[in-house]
């Protein structure tokens, strides 16, 4: 389960950092029948994010990595007890 959040993270670090051209933009909210994007909407997984992390600066994506770092630590210790 670790190893999956773990996993999960790193993309999404990798994503919030890549610029996005309008192509990319396009394929990712309505992607083509049968594609591994399509499979990850299916899955759950919010595809605007993608899109929305590259628009905001670098202090801006720092605060939201800060925040969801805190509340992992305030999961972990909650599920310790």
């Amino acid at each position: 389960m670790i190893f999956y959040f773990c996993k999960v993270f790193l993309v999404y670090v990798i994503w919030s950092l890549w610029p996005l051209n309008r192509k990319a933009e396009q394929r990712l909210l309505n992607p083509t029948p049968g594609s591994t994007i399509e499979a990850a909407r299916k899955f759950g997984i919010d595809l605007t994010l993608l899109i929305e992390q590259p628009r905001l600066t670098p202090d801006q994506r720092i605060r939201k990595l800060q925040q969801a770092m805190y509340m992992v630590s305030e999961l972990r210790s909650e599920y310790k007890r």
